[in-house]
């Protein structure tokens, strides 16, 4: 047998033994006093109650003891008081009384007819009957203490290692994170000021207005990648819905013909994971539209309700003769579409869907995202 089912029919065997085998004994043995078998009786009975009170079991078996027949029940009694109870002293006081109720009736009839010897012998006898089995509950109930100690010491111990290794891994997460930050921010911090020098070198207005649009991308590069990195000094993060303003008026500046409709992700509390998704979904469908539409209107919508919050950016034909810009540097953007194919799976882990279809004119990106999505 194993198993919760298993142990619980072991331990009703049991229990179902630990009464029978003492009655069995009882019948079995003689007496010349006709009270001591139905006192020893009793003492079987009382076993019944040995777990909820094994003090009264152990007193219903002193009467029986007096008669010289309740050694079996009372060895029970005894067993599940040493079990029960953690205080020493207390159990040998109660051992001791067992011990001298079957010793000295028997020393107060028969002690001119018995010897020194033999009178020593019954007390060592009666001493050793009542002992063991209060010592050996004794014994598994500090074996059970420990056992449950050590399982305690275990867990702790197992929680501790998991805490270190997590530590661990938070340290290093760290480190490379600031590697990165120092490789790549160095990098990019000189972009934008060559960018700056440019600015201020040049005489042609496209020329400075181009390299004031690549030092703003490389400050908000830099931006990202510490707000990814988790290393931003602040708590704006340049990469949630309510930085979608930002990335529209800069969309203006690039020459994209942009106009925003936002009913709710200004008005209600996004969490994280929704923020960033909204930002990257514009994000990617205004590079897009940059890229292969240029001079093409572009609407972007933010709808939704207590559940669903809905983006669309639609956008129409393209102008013929307008030059193609840059917009952002979503590191999703790629060859063969990536960018979108990464997009939908950053929408689909969030519990929402991404669709992008071919629209009257030109092209819509729509996603729907859970508010509350499900891990």
């Amino acid at each position: 047998m194993s198993g919760p089912a298993g142990f619980g029919r072991e331990r009703l065997l049991l229990d179902v033994l630990a009464v029978l085998v003492p009655v069995v004994v009882v019948l079995l043995s003689e007496t010349d006093q006709a009270w001591a078998l139905p006192a020893a009786l009793v003492a079987c009975a009382g076993l019944v109650l040995r777990h909820r009170c094994p003090l009264l079991s152990l007193l219903l078996c002193l009467p029986g003891l007096v008669g010289g027949l309740a050694w079996a029940p009372t060895c029970v009694a005894l067993f599940r008081l040493g079990r029960a109870w953690s205080n020493t002293w207390r159990l040998l006081c109660w051992a001791l009384l067992a011990a001298s109720s079957a010793f000295l009736p028997v020393a107060v009839q028969q002690w001119r007819l018995l010897s020194a010897a033999s009178l020593t012998m019954a007390a060592v006898t009666a001493l050793v009957c009542a002992g063991v089995p209060t010592a050996m509950g004794t014994l598994l109930a500090t074996r059970a203490q420990l056992t449950a100690s050590l399982d305690r010491l275990r867990a702790a111990t197992e929680s501790e290692l998991l805490a270190k290794e997590g530590a661990a891994r938070a340290e290093e997460r760290s480190r490379i994170a600031r590697e990165i930050h120092d490789a790549v921010g160095h990098h990019v911090t000189l972009i934008a000021v060559e960018a700056a020098a440019l600015h201020a070198s040049s005489e042609q207005a496209e020329v400075r207005a181009s390299a004031t649009r690549v030092r703003e991308l490389a400050k908000e590069a830099l931006g990202e990648m510490r707000s990814t990195l988790g290393l931003a000094a602040d708590q704006w993060d340049s990469t949630s819905a309510r930085a979608i303003p930002e990335l529209v008026a800069r969309a203006r500046r690039s020459g994209i013909r942009v106009t925003l409709s936002d009913e709710c992700s200004q008005a209600v509390q996004l969490s994280p994971g929704v923020s960033r998704a909204v930002y990257r979904v514009v994000q990617e469908a205004l590079t897009n539209v940059s890229k292969h539409a240029p001079g093409a209107a572009v609407v972007v919508e933010l709808t939704g309700d207590d559940e669903l919050l809905r983006v669309v950016v639609r956008n129409g034909a393209p102008v013929l003769g307008a030059r193609a810009g840059v917009l952002g540097d979503a590191p999703d953007v790629g060859c063969g579409g990536s960018g979108l194919a990464g997009l939908s799976e950053r929408v689909r882990m969030l519990g929402g869907t991404l669709d992008a279809v071919p629209s009257d004119e030109g092209f819509e990106l729509r996603a729907e995202i859970p508010l509350s999505p499900a891990a």
